[in-house]
């Protein structure tokens, strides 16, 4: 290995608090050469990010530090704040998790990527600009001269990132920390992106620091690991190495947590001749307004299909699994079930007949429940837990349970969460607990379906992987069918009983999980299951 151009030598960093300095990392030393691509891989909290803030230099003027972190041989704690100013951007690059917060929404595209060309390059307007549209093409990006001219809301979250990406290489940095850059993107997008990734990577030699929980995908792109635990650096070595032979136990625990399609966690599929429990009958959800509202009000038609006439089933205590990309209508198609969108066609819930939002009675609505993906946008702040777990219960409990006090606290051990926790407020709760509590709600009424919306996409591997044992336990208790959507697919191979596959608006595929190996798919189907990395798992 040539000289390390990113260099980190026992570098501690502390955050001042009310009742004095927490430890944020302790003692990194890491070393990333020409060329290298380094993955960084731990759980939310463990200093991923706070490592990456602090070699771009964003740190409160609270934090103390301790150590080195050099670039090509230059000392950032020791170089003055003007001198970073004019690194940043131009040696250093960065790609951060979500491209909509990156981007400034008021400016142009083109714009945003000009102004980094114009200061750190030295590049006139003109030529700023015509080296954007360059950048945007090299980046797969098709009509970059209109792209340039588009606002972040006017693209995709794909096109966003490759916008990002793009403005990162632009200067030819020596470093570039990519941060989560593909979690908030569908499987799909994401293989490009990596894909993308790895030909600029190989093509300008520029040193890598990637940070991911995920580890299967680590696994196919960098070289070396690092495993960062509590804010230390727990195991690093060649990616081979720490995946198939890990030494400490908490990258051993991690791997344990990897979703793996051949373990499967749910028994049998229900008997055939099973009733339905619900039959979806080409149900369409339409937005925006209709074709003949637009041409009396002499304006355009801006109606479009979320869900095209979607026809599935669910039985009783079935998982059935829904994937697909983003804008696929998955999330619509729930909605449209739970009364939250309008739609056309026909429902029919335990032998009861729903076309509409007013069939959607009390029964329905005990019966159906859905938990969603964000629960800090699901949970009242200014509620305590006691409260949003009472009101369920009032709702559609049966009466003595309204006026047991003690219900809350048994819904809180149900999903594995001390009854002391009624007392406090979702805030001090973590990803995982608030995720539980949103849960425990949802089973409050004892429902007989339950849609989860993507409820585990924004959790860690172990917090995932325990979330959905819980999930798969209250099934096995209470014989509770599911709707389960996600875009991981090695995830719901291991718990659904069939998949559907919704691709702009259509199911074009229903089948049993182990069908999904055969020939007889659609396209897109197909191409879902080739771009999905293979699960990274210790030897045996």
């Amino acid at each position: 290995m040539g000289e390390p151009i990113l260099d980190i030598a026992g570098y501690s960093l502390d955050y001042a608090t009310p009742s004095g300095f927490t430890r944020a990392l302790d003692d990194v030393t890491l070393a990333i050469a020409r060329g290298e691509v380094l993955g960084l891989v731990g759980e939310s909290g463990s200093g991923k990010t706070s490592l990456a803030w602090a070699i771009m230099r964003h740190l409160p003027k609270s934090a103390r530090e301790a150590g080195s972190i050099s670039l090509t041989g230059q000392d950032l704690l020791k170089t003055s704040e003007a001198e970073i100013e004019a690194i940043r951007g131009r040696r250093i690059g960065m790609v951060f998790q979500d491209p909509s917060t990156s981007l400034n929404p008021t400016l142009p595209l083109g714009e945003q990527l000009a102004e980094v060309l114009v200061r750190h390059r030295g590049l006139t307007r003109r030529q700023a600009w015509a080296e954007g549209e360059e950048r945007l093409a090299h980046v797969g990006l098709k009509i970059p001269q209109q792209m340039m001219r588009r606002y972040p809301h006017e693209a995709s979250g794909g096109e966003k990132q490759r916008v990002v990406i793009a403005t990162a290489f632009a200067c030819q940095p020596e470093c570039i920390i990519f941060d989560e850059p593909t979690t908030a993107l569908d499987v799909i997008t994401a293989r490009q992106i990596l894909d993308l990734f790895k030909a600029l990577q190989e093509e300008t030699g520029v040193a890598s620091l990637y940070i991911s929980h995920d580890l299967a995908l680590v696994s196919q792109i960098a070289s070396k690991v690092a495993v960062i635990h509590r804010g230390k650096i727990v195991e690093q070595g060649g990616v081979g190495e720490v995946f198939a032979r890990p030494r400490d136990a908490y990258t051993q625990r991690l791997l344990a947590a990897v979703p793996r399609p051949d373990h499967r966690l749910v028994e049998a599929a229900p008997e055939t001749g099973d009733r339905p429990l619900v039959e979806v009958e080409k149900v369409s959800v339409h937005y925006g307004r209709k074709p003949f509202l637009g041409r009396l009000l002499g304006r355009a038609n801006t109606q479009f299909t979320g869900n095209r006439e979607v026809s599935l089933s669910i039985k009783p205590g079935e998982i059935l699994g829904i994937v697909g990309e983003s804008g696929s209508g998955k999330s619509t198609l729930a909605k449209a079930m739970t009364g939250l969108n309008r739609f056309e066609g026909e429902i029919r819930f335990a032998g009861r007949r729903i076309t509409g939002l007013s069939d959607m009675d009390r029964a329905y609505r005990r019966e159906v429940q859905i938990i969603f993906q964000h629960p800090d946008s699901s949970l009242n702040p200014r509620q305590r837990i006691r409260e949003i777990l009472s009101r369920p219960l009032a709702l559609y409990g049966e009466p003595r349970v309204r006026k047991d006090a003690a219900a809350v606290g048994e819904l809180l051990e149900q999903v594995r969460l001390p009854a002391s926790y009624a007392e406090r407020y979702p805030h001090q709760l973590s990803g995982g607990e608030k995720q539980r509590v949103a849960i425990a709600r949802a089973f409050a009424s004892r429902p007989k379906l339950v849609i989860c919306d993507e409820i585990t996409s924004a959790l860690d591997v172990s917090v995932q992987a325990s979330v959905i044992e819980l999930l798969v336990d209250l099934q096995k208790r209470f014989g509770t069918a599911y709707l389960f959507i996600t875009h991981d697919l090695n995830l719901v191979r291991q718990i659904a009983h069939r998949i559907a596959v919704m691709y702009r608006g259509d199911l074009v595929d229903l089948v049993d999980v182990a069908a999904l190996s055969g020939a007889d798919l659609h396209p897109y189907t197909r191409s879902l299951l080739a771009a999905v990395p293979a699960p990274a798992t210790a030897a045996a």
